[in-house]
């Protein structure tokens, strides 16, 4: 398997690249390449890019590209994420197995019984290293597009989308009524609650926002373990 690597701008055959000391550094350290061994690139958008390595050093670092592969690897249909914010490291993984298993966006969002409050500085850097673990998830799961991933500070603002659900244990309608559904829906989006589940005034709210409530089990998931179950089910279905 070649490594692949994700750069943050357009790219086009026979281009130089530069990468970055980042870049750099995990290609000549830890996977021990060399000039003229070959790498793949992606930038997102679909599809991917077979270059070579022209130079590799501790102080200079750049690709030739060489040509376009138009390969899809995404779910046929997109798979919105979102998630109550909850502790951090729960995040993390939700990020990672979701972007391997092809969710196309996550919204981490504020919900009353939420653990984690973030704003300001300390909010752009968590949303740098999240960014971080959704490409080195889709570098490694040679994703061809990257999903998208925003925060929002109140349930009010999250996005309403055509076959939305919000999880809850409670709820009368089963997975299993869902799934012809989800066949031919074009998107769908989950509503994933924190530790503590949705509250009441929570439910309320995504309700008046289009979400439907849905169960996926007899049994109750930790927050970190019903997006990944979720996807891994729509992949089946798909």
């Amino acid at each position: 398997m070649q490594c692949r690597l994700y750069i943050n701008q357009t790219i086009h055959p026979q281009q130089h690249i530069t990468l970055t000391p980042e870049q750099g550094h995990y290609l000549r350290s830890v996977m021990r390449l060399a000039s003229g061994d070959p790498v793949i690139l992606f930038n997102g958008q679909g599809g991917e890019y077979q270059a070579t390595i022209e130079v590799l050093s501790r102080q200079e670092s750049s690709l030739l590209v060489e040509h376009f592969r138009d390969i899809d690897r995404e779910l046929p249909h997109a798979v919105h994420i979102v998630q109550a914010a909850c502790r951090s490291e729960k995040i993390d993984t939700i990020l990672q197995k979701g972007t391997e298993l092809g969710a196309a966006s996550f919204t981490i969002v504020r919900s009353e019984r939420s653990s984690l409050k973030l704003d300001g500085a300390k909010l752009e850097k968590r949303l740098q290293r999240w960014q971080k673990i959704i490409i080195e998830a889709a570098e490694q799961s040679e994703r061809t597009k990257l999903p998208t991933l925003s925060w929002s500070p109140k349930l009010q603002h999250t996005l309403h989308r055509e076959h939305a659900y919000l999880l809850h244990p409670e709820s009368s309608r089963a997975w299993s009524d869902l799934r012809h559904h989800i066949i031919a829906a074009h998107e769908v989006t989950f509503a994933i609650g924190p530790e503590g589940g949705w509250s009441r005034r929570d439910i309320e709210i995504l309700q008046q926002q289009g979400f439907t409530n849905l169960t996926f089990g007899p049994r109750i998931m930790r927050t970190e373990t019903a997006a990944p179950a979720l996807l891994a089910a729509i992949q089946s279905l798909l």
